[in-house]
């Protein structure tokens, strides 16, 4: 194909989930239900037609990365912004991860939404929702960026406050909107700050401007000097914080599970929270040039690894376990990036999709058996009752909990093996929580697999049962790549060649760990072997048997350690308290600013005083003036005479 055609595929490829989106919205009372599901699955079908057809050129053939500028948008000057296009095979990988898993949420809601009041509503979102993610990803510009950076915004909280009705799920909506406001504020500045040193918001020009000495700084209060870089990577690092919920901007995904689960799946675990890795490994050229956001990044990504994992083993809404694991590995993926290991977090982006919209599904899947019960003390026993969401959730869980030699072992493995190997400050911190945190993954993924399908089934008024076929389809289909992805793209994200086709940077240190993960992978039984005696997987199978021991066979266990640990217990439980402390500083206090502006300001100065005294002086005023008015003529004579003496007396005196 010409490079002319493949452009045109992209842009179809974007724009087709949007008119699909926009007639299933408008239309959707002459398409009616099947109308709609059909056309939005119509349109995202054809985008992952497309992406796999782009596949097969930069992928498969590598071919050179396009950069085509389709219009010129606004011109200002110098400055010119406009409309583009980016594709190299990080484009297409991200496309298909994209497509391919907003196309098994379109076909598993048609089961899950069924009897819902706005079911072509919600599959009209769900497809804007994914023209606004495609758009992020073929960006070659920041303006682009992030139009599409707030268009997934905007419909993500239209999904999570799907059912409005809901004050929970109100709520989640406009916490995940607040937050995520916070994060783009910075990503904001840090726009506007690449444009002041590059004097242009291309992705080419920034990238040429880092592959030069960056001599510039500017002079921050508190902070004194600081090199322009390093406040340009900081800032856009706080925009991926809030995207990838990041602590301590990571408040608002748990909230947003009060959102329909197929929405967990697309959103919160393959799609919106993995853009911003996507952004800092598509902008990877411009953050290897500031080691200080490198090491802030790999040490906020390794903290959330750890501590939100912690968070999981107390949670028992199936869908915040869930929840908890995706803020746990987005940390990895974070640190990774930090590390300078772009293709290992890349990597674990692909294989993560997997399996975490496969144990969104699954659980999706459990809680229609159970009539949406979704709190896992009042579940178990559900395997011989649900065998094929069983064997996809078991799946899922080995392959979150990285065991050989399903997905998720060849990608975690080697975020641990990065950013062991890395030099940078924080790099040991990191290490260990990343280690650890294996122990705790397995933890919380196997204790929610034992509690809701094994042991005891609770007393039901009639057998729970498998769903329908729409649902258990995606479940199959998902839980095939969550076995065999990871060692089928190992190659991809290691070899030199895959990598370069990446478009990822190619400085000092991203070689250097590339060229160390690729001597400890040059074959997947050799990688496997290395692992099976080191501390992540050893780690790993003592979490996993520890949740098997504990919550089949010693239920008296966990409560036990939360009684002797009750003061951790209850910092996991209560979140590090976190939610409070934003609580209090900022919703109680802005909410007893307003009640004081609102008393004092408003209805003592400007009710009060200003409004009501005005009319009041008027008042006073005009009943002294009535005074004078007694309706006779002798009066009314004095008062000119008094006026006349008064003005030639003032004439007088001025002439004086």
């Amino acid at each position: 194909m010409t490079d002319q055609t493949l452009i045109m595929l992209a842009m179809l490829a974007m724009l087709s989930p949007l008119f699909a989106g926009t007639f299933a919205g408008i239309g959707q009372t002459y398409l009616g239900r099947v109308g709609a599901h059909r056309l939005t699955i119509l349109g995202v079908t054809f985008s992952f037609l497309i992406a796999c057809c782009l596949a097969s050129h930069f992928i498969v053939s590598n071919h050179a990365t396009l950069d085509v500028t389709l219009y010129h948008w606004v011109t200002i000057g110098a400055l010119k912004f406009q409309i583009g296009i980016w594709l190299d095979a990080l484009t297409v990988i991200m496309m298909l991860v994209v497509t391919g898993v907003s196309l098994l949420v379109h076909i598993y809601s048609m089961g899950y939404m069924a009897e819902d009041e706005g079911y072509a509503r919600f599959f009209s979102y769900m497809s804007l929702f994914t023209f606004a993610m495609l758009t992020l990803v073929l960006a070659n510009n920041g303006l682009q960026l992030f139009f599409g950076w707030e268009g997934v915004g905007v419909v993500s909280y239209l999904l999570i406050s799907f059912w409005y009705h809901k004050p929970s799920a109100a709520k989640g909506g406009f916490k995940a909107f607040v937050v995520n406001r916070v994060g783009d504020f910075g990503f904001l500045l840090g726009l506007g700050a690449c444009l002041g040193l590059c004097g242009s918001l291309d992705y080419a020009t920034w990238f040429k401007v880092a592959s030069m000495p960056i001599q510039s700084t500017v002079t921050l209060p508190f902070f004194g000097h600081i090199s322009s870089i390093h406040m340009i990577c900081l800032l856009l690092f706080v925009g991926a914080m809030g995207k990838s919920a990041q602590v301590p901007l990571h408040v608002w995904l748990p909230e947003s599970m009060e959102g329909p689960t197929p929405i967990s799946a697309l959103i919160h675990a393959a799609t919106m929270v993995t853009a911003g890795v996507y952004m800092v490994s598509r902008l990877s050229p411009l953050f290897e040039c500031s080691s200080v956001a490198l090491s802030v990044m790999m040490v906020i990504g390794a903290t959330g690894a750890l501590f939100l994992g912690l968070v999981g083993i107390v949670q028992h809404d199936i869908k915040r376990v869930v929840a908890y694991s995706t803020l746990s590995q987005l940390g990895y993926m974070v640190a990774a990036t930090g590390a300078s290991a772009y293709s290992a977090a890349i990597f674990h982006l692909v294989t993560h999709a997997c399996f975490k919209a496969l144990l969104f599904l699954a659980a999706g899947s459990v809680i229609m058996a159970m009539h949406h019960e979704q709190d896992m003390r009042n579940m178990g026993g559900l395997k011989r009752y649900l065998p094929v969401t069983y064997m996809t959730f078991l799946i899922g869980s080995i392959s979150l909990a990285a065991f050989p030699p399903f997905a998720g072992f060849f990608s975690k493995d080697s975020i641990i093996e990065a950013v062991q190997y890395s030099k940078l400050p924080g790099s040991g911190y990191a290490s260990i929580c990343l280690t650890l945190g294996a122990f705790v993954t397995a933890l919380y993924s196997f204790r929610a697999l034992f509690l809701t399908f094994h042991g005891r089934a609770p007393v039901m008024k009639s057998a729970p049962h498998e769903p329908v076929y729409a649902v258990l389809i995606p479940l199959l289909v998902l839980s095939i790549p969550s076995v065999i992805i990871g060692w089928t793209l190992v190659d991809t994200f290691f070899s030199t060649p895959g990598y370069l086709s990446l478009g990822l940077s190619q400085s000092v240190r991203a070689m250097g760990v590339l060229n160390h993960l690729h001597s400890e992978t040059h074959s997947v039984w050799s990688m496997i072997g290395h692992a099976l005696t080191h501390w992540p997987f050893i780690l790993s199978t003592l979490g996993a048997l520890f949740a098997w021991y504990a919550y089949s066979y010693a239920p008296h266990i966990p409560a036990y350690c939360a009684r002797k640990g009750y003061a951790f217990y209850q910092i996991l439980v209560d979140q590090y308290g976190i939610d409070r402390f934003y609580q209090w500083l900022f919703v109680d206090r802005v909410q007893a600013l307003s009640q004081y502006l609102s008393e004092t300001v408003d209805r003592s100065w400007i009710d009060r005083r200003m409004v009501l005294g005005v009319a009041n002086t008027v008042r006073k005023l005009g009943a002294l003036f009535r005074l004078t008015q007694t309706g006779f003529v002798f009066h009314y004579t004095a008062y000119m005479g008094i006026g006349i003496v008064i003005c030639v007396a003032y004439a007088v005196l001025s002439i004086a």
